[in-house]
């Protein structure tokens, strides 16, 4: 039987996986879908680190490309769907926002004989002893305590993202999740399923999006690069939710209602029980030293 990482690759992105047959925005909401005020951070962050292009890797049906557009037209926008290959080249901003937890991984649990086996295609059944590179990676990152804890292997998300890296020439990456940090893994792993909107069982089976959360800390030591929250970044951008002045509403209550409409999109953004909290992970062109954005 296939390891679970080779099910969930084949459920995700073979001839009849669920994105092939459906939008991430059917099944579930991002930070694009919260707010365009999002775009505004992109657009405000392209034009800190001195960006004229701004990548979007896993696109979806490229909304943030359709809000940048409308917001900077002079910027270039390319979009780069979840199973599109990657450019050789890439350059300016290149933001990744919700990617990484799309990257299969290998799931282990930690057996009865005290050794942690791999979770097979059916998440129930254990296979053979991990060992080689991921062995390494659970013993620096998600050592499992007793039997039946398990943990998403993060080597093939810390891959994905050191081939962005290894890509970009010039200006920022950013990395935009939800995740964990080794102090804070949760014992039963963090795979789950969505299908219109819904947690649902996490079944390989094509019907429904598998996702886990990221190991953040991991993937920036693989990259050298720096981790910051969500709400912290959003808010050196000039994000925030203060709600406008009251007497606005009788001098102009047009403007009074937008902006109040726009500090309740950013409330969403910034809280740090949800989208706030997420990690975001950014670097610099190989050759570069992490500078936070």
């Amino acid at each position: 039987m296939d390891t679970f990482r080779d099910a969930w690759q084949s459920a995700l992105y073979g001839p009849d996986g669920f994105y092939r047959r459906n939008a991430p925005a059917d099944h579930f909401r991002t930070s694009v879908h919260a707010s365009p005020l999002f775009a505004t951070a992109m657009i405000r962050l392209a034009e800190r680190v001195g960006a004229t292009t701004v990548t979007d890797i896993g696109a979806g049906r490229c909304e943030l490309a359709a809000q940048i557009e409308v917001q900077a037209p002079g910027l270039t926008v390319r979009s780069i769907e979840l199973d599109d290959e990657l450019p050789e080249r890439l350059s300016g901003l290149v933001i990744a926002n919700e990617w990484l937890d799309n990257v299969p991984c290998e799931v282990a649990e930690l057996s009865p004989d005290g050794r942690p086996r791999y979770v097979l295609a059916d998440g129930n059944e254990l296979g053979d002893v991990v060992d080689g590179n991921d062995l390494a990676w659970l013993e620096q990152w998600w050592p499992l305590a007793e039997p039946g804890d398990r943990a998403e292997i993060g080597t093939t998300r810390d891959a994905a993202w050191a081939e962005v890296v290894r890509r970009l020439e010039d200006g920022l990456a950013v990395a935009i999740d939800y995740g964990h940090t080794r102090d804070r893994r949760p014992p039963y792993g963090s795979l789950i399923g969505y299908a219109a909107g819904r947690v649902c069982a996490p079944v390989p089976d094509g019907s429904c999006d598998l996702t886990a959360h990221v190991a953040v800390d991991a993937v920036a030591a693989a990259v050298g690069g720096v981790v910051q929250s969500q709400r912290d970044v959003m808010q050196s951008l000039g994000i925030t939710a203060a709600r406008p002045a009251l007497d606005l509403a009788t001098s102009d209550p047009q403007r009074y209602v937008r902006e109040l409409s726009a500090a309740g999109e950013a409330a969403e953004l910034l809280d740090p029980a949800g989208l706030g909290g997420f990690a975001w992970i950014s670097c610099q062109p190989a050759s570069g030293s992490p500078t936070p954005p």
